[in-house]
């Protein structure tokens, strides 16, 4: 299938990049994986006049601590992640969800900010990043802006960056102690398939494990973008995690969804999963080794 002709331009600088986007505005689309993208041009989907490839800036590149947690370059890769040290101590669960996209050959392409912009309501890296609470950093020539990943996604493709903006990088913050966090996805096959229904909860539990001091719970695929559980973490804080309190959160976190019927499921189907992977994410929380 050929492509309509368009400009490819490799920006070395920034400033270089700020011009193009200028000049172009929403004419121009950036490509890093290319994962999402070369598939959208090939079905014809989109017609860009120029495409922008961002992997020759350094500043969008590699992953280290600071003081204000960690910082994940926006090109950097899938498959970098999900093998990642320095995710291990705190971070893990992204690693988790890294591991969970497409195959091998896909994560070795595909970038956590490509997966981010791309703003697919099943995009596995948007809810294990909306438990942790991140912050992500838009850049333009005039300033940065960062903001909530929450605020980030505003409907099925659609985000906050405006046309002379790009996704520059992803702050998440250390997170509390006796933490432990979980990534579900229920697909049709094991792998290579976009989620049905995806899961991640972070709890924060005290040192004997019985009493849950904080919960960040995220669906994905079940609304018109990844969503926070806000009711249900709510219903789970300051309480015993016993069985009933599980068993609770899991319908009201089937309440809070907001799915839709499509070729890949039904609406009903998503919210009965919703439970299914919210009780099975909260007891394999309990169960992680300190």
């Amino acid at each position: 299938m050929t492509l309509r002709k368009f400009d490819f331009y490799h920006p070395c600088s920034l400033e270089e990049l700020y011009e193009l986007l200028e000049r172009y505005g929403n004419r121009a689309k950036l490509i890093a994986g290319g994962t999402d993208l070369v598939v959208q041009m090939k079905e014809k989907k989109i017609a860009p006049d120029a495409v922008i490839d961002l992997l020759g800036l350094t500043e969008l590149q590699g992953m280290d601590r600071r003081e204000e947690g960690l910082r994940i370059g926006a090109t950097v890769k899938l498959s970098t992640l999900e093998n990642a040290y320095i995710l291990i101590e705190q971070w893990g669960l992204l690693a988790s969800a890294a591991h969970r996209v497409g195959s091998l050959q896909v994560r070795n392409r595909a970038t956590i900010g490509g997966n981010l912009c791309n703003a697919s309501p099943a995009a596995d890296m948007a809810p294990p990043l909306l438990v942790m609470e991140a912050m992500v950093t838009l850049s333009s020539r005039k300033d940065d802006r960062r903001i909530p990943i929450e605020s980030f996604f505003i409907g099925p493709g659609l985000t906050v960056l405006r046309p002379e903006e790009l996704l520059k990088e992803i702050i998440i913050p250390p997170q509390p102690p006796h933490s432990f966090g979980v990534y579900l996805k229920l697909g049709r096959r094991k792998s290579m398939d976009l989620a049905i229904v995806s899961v991640a909860a972070l709890l924060t539990l005290s040192p004997d494990k019985k009493n849950c001091k904080r919960a960040r719970i995220a669906m994905g695929s079940v609304a018109p973008t990844p969503v926070r559980a806000i009711e249900t973490e709510r219903l789970l804080e300051g309480n015993t995690l016993n069985e009933d309190l599980i068993n609770e959160a899991s319908r009201r976190a089937e309440e809070e969804c907001r799915p839709i019927s499509d070729l890949r499921s039904t609406e009903a189907y998503r919210k009965e999963m919703v439970g299914v992977l919210v009780r099975r994410a909260l007891r394999q929380a309990l169960m992680a080794k300190v």
